[in-house]
């Protein structure tokens, strides 16, 4: 989180995930993080999850281009669709770009 995101595109995925297989969905956090990673434009995510299965994933662009070639990357499509199927009772994605960052930490 020590990045300035200013001028970014963030993409934030808010999700309410049930108990419905949690190692098929652990195993396609992992290689989702990891494709995302490795798609152009892509500058980092922020993520956290509740005991009671809501989670909040930030993840950073460089330009909406960038954002909605992730969006549509094939397996991540594919991911999506078995998210639906198995994994979420609901989720909401909201797309913004950043004006302003900050950050802080306890010396």
């Amino acid at each position: 989180m020590q990045n300035d995101r200013t001028g970014q595109i963030a993409v934030i995925f808010v999700s309410i995930r049930n108990d419905t297989d949690a190692a098929g969905y652990d195993e396609a956090a992992a290689a989702m993080g990891a494709l995302a990673a490795a798609q152009p434009g892509y500058r980092g995510v922020d993520s956290a999850r509740e005991a009671g299965g809501m989670g909040i994933t930030v993840s950073y662009w460089a330009d909406d281009a960038a954002a909605i070639a992730w969006r549509d990357q094939p397996e991540h499509t594919a991911i999506r669709e078995r998210g639906r199927a198995l994994w979420y009772d609901s989720y909401s994605v909201n797309v913004a770009r950043i004006e302003r960052a900050y950050h802080w930490t306890r010396p």
